[in-house]
């Protein structure tokens, strides 16, 4: 099969035709579909699929790109070609010796149905890395996340690098927290909330970051998840005194700031989520 990919990184633009191997693993852990691609030829792929219980997926691929993403050690956007807009994606890990970036997305669309039924033969144009990413500078990093804004965290924290950070994370049962398997070797504490209490402190996780902005002398707080958790965040971090950044989730159709589909109001001026950011400082952000 062939897949067909453009790849914008340092000001360029490229377009590579690869070759589409498909295969299946069945021994998916904690309900997880895994996705990947590695390299066969040249510029030959593998993609690898593990099926599992929840509806999320794990894609990885060999892009001449991915280095440019390890690089910025950060969140960036991608964008699959699957259905009349693209979709966009952040990028959850980069393997620079295999020369390959992960991706994790909910299977819940018409856009990510079709892209989790992919096989040899079809072909996928992809867009990226795009955006601006996380600032690196913080000396003591807590990460606080919920759902799929939990995907670009992982990247971020293989970015600071084996226990320099801590995690936060919050669900709505013990079900959705199998995220603690993916980042049990990266940071050194992690602490939970659940809705249902099954795992955890019970409730958002505001039922936590309060104490932990307290006490744990962090100097910078990451998140990325649903919108009222952000915001509820944000504010919390700016009552402590303690900086924020957020990794904004809107609809981004072309990826390069043109269509204005993700501009959202910000302090003092408009904001195009997929160009200027996705991420931002708190209190640049007037509209979420």
């Amino acid at each position: 099969g062939v897949l067909s990919a453009w790849g914008v990184g340092g000001g360029t633009l490229l377009l590579l035709v690869m070759t589409l191997v498909f295969g299946v693993d069945q021994t998916a852990a904690q309900g997880i579909n895994l996705l990947y691609f590695l390299p066969t030829a040249a510029m030959g792929l593998i993609w690898h699929r593990q099926n599992g219980l929840l509806d999320k997926a794990v894609l990885r691929r060999t892009v001449p790109w991915a280095l440019a993403a390890a690089a910025a050690a950060s969140w960036a956007a991608t964008a699959l070609d699957v259905t009349l807009l693209r979709r966009p994606f952040g990028v959850a890990g980069v393997n620079k010796a295999e020369g390959t970036i992960t991706m994790i997305y909910r299977i819940i669309g018409e856009a990510t149905h079709i892209l989790a039924d992919v096989c040899s033969g079809d072909e996928l144009s992809i867009v990226g890395p795009l955006g601006h990413g996380f600032d690196m500078s913080a000396k003591k990093p807590l990460l606080v996340g919920g759902g799929l804004g939990l995907a670009p965290l992982l990247f971020l924290a293989e970015g600071f690098g084996e226990g320099n950070t801590d995690i936060l994370m919050g669900g709505r049962s013990a079900e959705e927290l199998f995220w603690t398997k993916l980042y049990e070797s990266l940071s050194k504490n992690i602490y939970l909330t659940t809705d249902d209490g099954s795992v955890g402190t019970k409730g958002t996780v505001m039922a936590l970051l309060p104490q932990l902005l307290k006490e744990g002398g962090y100097d910078c707080v990451y998140v990325c998840g649903p919108v009222p958790m952000m915001r509820a965040v944000a504010n919390a971090c700016l009552e402590a005194g303690v900086k924020c950044q957020v990794s904004l989730e809107k609809y981004m159709a072309c990826g390069l700031g043109a269509c204005l589909s993700c501009a959202c109001e910000g302090i003092g001026k408009r904001i195009k989520v997929c160009k200027d950011g996705p991420v931002f400082w708190a209190e640049e952000v007037g509209e979420w």
